[in-house]
């Protein structure tokens, strides 16, 4: 698959700093008691696995130690088999154990989001259907993990309460009916994508006349949706 850009540099960053201080606060103790010295090591992968977050985990260990050297052996995106190496490292034996913990979090977390998203586009292959994330992610990590959705082959919903406009039962019973709700989106928010969320046919029906960009289906049933 071709590269998915990854979040800024500030953004990474600041996802990396906010995770050492709160492992690492005043200083990690344990590493201390170890002679900071030139060390080696690697990481495995344990389970089949599609490979995201490698910008995070390069980030924490250079945070610590920017001669840090990392070398990745598969890529970004990249489906693996249990037991493979991933990358190895050498650097600082204080900051390998410093960043080990963190590093290895946003590796496994996003990871697991992107093969998890690529469980599910694979079994949709050959239709239509692509494969959509929501807002419900870890806090702090949103572009994160949308990032790792599109790693694994999905593609992103709306990304906060900012850049799409999306009427829910409670918007739609203030305004009276969902072409009500529609049209005064439009008037308010006219430059942004809106989205409409039903519970019944005869509301997708609604829905569907008002043309906005896409509809989302509450709790439908799969006879319902058949």
């Amino acid at each position: 698959m071709d590269a998915v850009p990854a979040p800024s540099t500030a953004v990474i960053e600041a996802n990396v700093a906010l995770a050492l201080a709160e492992d690492i606060g005043s200083g990690d103790v344990t590493a201390s008691l170890l002679p900071d010295v030139s060390e080696r090591g690697y990481v495995i992968a344990k389970e089949s696995a599609v490979i995201a977050g490698r910008p995070w985990f390069d980030a924490c260990f250079r945070a610590l130690d920017s001669d840090v050297c990392i070398e990745w052996l598969v890529s970004e995106g990249e489906q693996v088999a249990a037991n493979t190496v991933v990358c190895t490292l050498a650097g600082r034996s204080h900051a390998l154990v410093s960043g080990e913990r963190c590093a290895l979090n946003f590796l496994q977390t996003l990871s697991g989001t992107a093969t998890r998203t690529a469980e599910y586009v694979a079994a949709l292959a050959g239709t239509r259907t692509r494969v959509l994330d929501t807002r419900k992610t870890l806090p702090g990590l949103r572009m994160a993990q949308k990032y790792a959705v599109r790693v694994g082959g999905g593609v992103n919903h709306r990304f906060g309460l900012y850049d799409t406009v999306m009427l829910k039962e409670n918007h739609i019973h203030a305004a009276g009916s969902i072409a009500a709700a529609a049209a005064l989106a439009k008037s308010r928010y006219p430059d942004l994508p809106l989205i409409i969320e039903v519970e019944t046919l005869a509301e997708l029906e609604q829905a569907l006349a008002t043309g906005c960009t896409r509809i989302l289906l509450d709790d439908f049933s799969l006879r319902i949706c058949v």
